[in-house]
This record gives C-alpha cells, sequence and structure tokens, in this order.
C-alpha cells in the first residue's frame, strides 16, 4: 500500500450504536447514537448507518465532480444520494447493502451513466466495499 495521504479517527464511547457516543480525534464531529426504530430501539439519534451512507455520498459526489472535470465535462448541478442499508443474516447476524443515486443537470443520460460508472471505479467506499455488499448506482439527469 501507498503512503497514507489522510488519517481519520474516530472513537465510540458508551454502548456503541445502542446510546453511546462517536467522536473524532480534532472534536468536529462529536454525536450520539441510537438504534433506528425500524431495528427495535429508540431513535432520536443518528445511527452508523446514516454515518456511512453521507461519508460514501460525499466521497462518491467528490469522485463525480473530479471525473466531469477529467473528462471536460460541465455538470451545472449535481447531488448524490446514498442508501445504506441494513439486513439480517440466517446466522444471526448482520449485513449491509447500498444503492447510490446521482443526480445531474446539464449533460444527457449516456454521458451521466458514464460519469456515475467513471466515479464508482475511483471512490474510495466504492474500491472498499466492491466484492464485499450489494452495491447498485444509478443516474438521473434532472
Amino acid at each position: 500500500m501507498s503512503k497514507p495521504l489522510y488519517l481519520g479517527i474516530a472513537t465510540s464511547t458508551g454502548d456503541g450504536r445502542a446510546g453511546g457516543q462517536a467522536r473524532t480525534d480534532d472534536g468536529l464531529l462529536d454525536l450520539s447514537l441510537a438504534i433506528p426504530k425500524e431495528m427495535g430501539g429508540p431513535g432520536g439519534a443518528t445511527n452508523p448507518e446514516q454515518l456511512f451512507a453521507a461519508g460514501w455520498a460525499s466521497c462518491f459526489h467528490s469522485a463525480l465532480k473530479a471525473v466531469a472535470a477529467q473528462q471536460h465535462t460541465r455538470v451545472s448541478d449535481s447531488a448524490v444520494v446514498a442508501e445504506v442499508q441494513v439486513h439480517a443474516t440466517a446466522e444471526g447476524g448482520f449485513s449491509l447493502s447500498a444503492a447510490l443515486h446521482a443526480e445531474l443537470s446539464g449533460v444527457d443520460q449516456v454521458t451521466a451513466d458514464k460519469l456515475v460508472e467513471a466515479a464508482h471505479a475511483i471512490c474510495p467506499y466504492s474500491n472498499a466495499t466492491r466484492g464485499n455488499i450489494p452495491v447498485t448506482v444509478d443516474a438521473t439527469v434532472a
């Protein structure tokens, strides 16, 4: 592996996702966690899947903008929605799946599809999950 460009550090304390805290080493992120109501918890606070979805959506969006710039393609407006789902396994554990939805303006559908596929090829979150969890990506031209 090459030398890291950046190291992100976060610590979970208390009861983890079941009422604990998550905090980054620089203190810029400091929040309470809760199990979502849909999973039998109280809700009312964020959960790891939301954090993962926010990170992936942001990273993928940056990758999308980077590949558009590399290909000299002007996108007038864009957004990325990441959906991270939790599934129960037959063994009593849990697994994840994800869907990434890119919304773009200023390009046609074929170009949007190509940009999304190129972004999926370079995004670190996409590369980390590739082959590990089911992931779908799609583009909508607005």
